[in-house]
């Protein structure tokens, strides 16, 4: 019988018992629609996350000063005054693999523009810092290493300290007075909104770092360096040298601590697509699980199919139907069992993926990988389950076959 004569013998007798087969390709409906799901979701909550991270900056490393003890109390990280503007000079011009650097330093102030006032972090740093820490500016324009150099009075707003201070949107151009300095508005930084940690990011004034240095707050030591590496791969090539450099720089003998901290932000992204994989995969799981029990449905109905349909295969084997034939009558009904409710299941895991975004407001990526992989894998539980009882219908004797009841 050829195959076309095999899928048409299949279909008849999945039709004349329609209920029995809907119901035995509930499991691999399910276990489909559950894998296309989970992982539409899984894809969606790698890519959000990934957003979240990348909204942080590019591959980045980020130095502070060390700790300090002082009458027996270690005052912890940061705590030192050992980064200076010369150190994060040298590791943007020393260190190989090293995409930009901006040194850090911040403040507490209360702003000022006409009759609006505002207590905010003032943030000063270098012109790279758009760039390394991945932050457009939505308005107007970012300071020049010209203007740092010369501690230029000018400041750029993040968007809830334009908001407050100029509500009415006429922040480019207007004057801000800080610490009783005033300094002219040049930009507007786009919106980030808060942190990880629950921290408005956009609450921030930021200006060169001169100038904060010079007319704010006359330290010349750093709060830290952030340091964004040119790609993933070299991320721990920039920590081990920015470590050298800084120990050759401070006069670090080999016995002496740090009195610096280099912190590696891409451990966290990798933690956080770590997590989001194994949840994937949990989820994958569980819907694999389903897969082969709908396969175990379709080996059980397909026994009940062989004792049922014993004296018809008695009658094929009479008139000539060989081993092999019997075997792939009965195995192409089990697979075109498990491929139709593959079918149906993908058709419902994209039903039920659109639906949770729609519902849960969550992201899902449904990728054409996950539908292929799910097709086939029902597909695969239909071989493999449904070997057996067409292995069973093809080894029946005829003679007894026909004289089954």
């Amino acid at each position: 019988m050829n195959t076309l004569g095999l899928l048409r013998v299949a279909w008849q007798a999945l039709v004349r018992n329609a209920m029995r087969s809907l119901l035995t390709m509930l499991g691999i409906i399910i276990g489909v629609g559950a894998v296309i799901t989970s992982m539409a979701i899984g894809n969606g909550a790698r890519a959000a996350v990934a957003a979240q991270l990348a909204r942080l900056g590019s591959n980045l490393v980020i130095v502070v000063p060390g700790s300090i003890t002082t009458g027996g109390v270690n005052l912890g990280a940061g705590a030192r005054q050992s980064l200076k503007i010369d150190d994060a000079t040298a590791i943007a011009q020393s260190i190989p693999g090293v995409a930009g650097v901006a040194p850090q330093s911040n403040t507490t102030v209360q702003s000022v523009a006409g009759n609006n006032n505002w207590s905010t972090t003032a943030l000063g740093t270098s012109p790279a810092w758009p760039a390394v820490e991945n932050w457009p500016v939505a308005q107007g324009r970012f300071f020049t290493n010209a203007e740092n150099l010369s501690a230029a009075k000018v400041a750029v707003l993040g968007a809830t300290v334009a908001q407050n201070l100029f509500p009415a949107g006429d922040a480019i151009g207007s004057s801000v007075v800080i610490k009783n300095v005033p300094f002219t508005v040049i930009g507007v930084l786009s919106a980030k909104g808060q942190s990880g940690f629950g921290r408005d990011q956009d609450d921030q004034i930021v200006v060169p770092i001169e100038s904060m240095q010079l007319r704010m707050t006359g330290q010349d030591w750093l709060g830290g360096i952030v340091i964004s590496a040119q790609s993933p791969d070299s991320v721990q090539t920039v920590v081990n040298s920015t470590e050298e450099l800084l120990r050759l720089r401070h006069r670090l003998t080999p016995g002496q601590p740090d009195d610096f901290s280099v912190r590696n932000i891409a451990n966290v992204q990798q933690a956080a697509s770590a997590t989001s994989r194994i949840q994937s995969l949990l989820l994958a799981g569980v819907a694999a699980v389903s897969l082969i029990v709908g396969g175990i449905g379709i080996m059980n109905i397909m026994l009940v199919s062989v004792t049922e349909r014993t004296r018809e295969i008695g009658i094929r084997m009479a008139i000539g139907a060989r081993e092999r034939d019997i075997l792939l009558q009965f195995l192409v009904e089990a697979v075109s069992l498990a491929c139709i409710g593959g079918v149906i299941g993908i058709l419902l895991g994209l039903g039920a993926a659109l639906a949770t975004s729609s519902l849960a407001g969550w992201s899902v990526i449904v990728a054409p990988s996950s539908v292929v992989l799910s097709f086939g894998f029902a597909a695969l539980v239909g071989i493999l389950f449904g070997f057996y009882p067409a292995r069973r219908a093809s080894l029946l004797n005829p003679i007894e076959a026909l004289r089954h009841e």
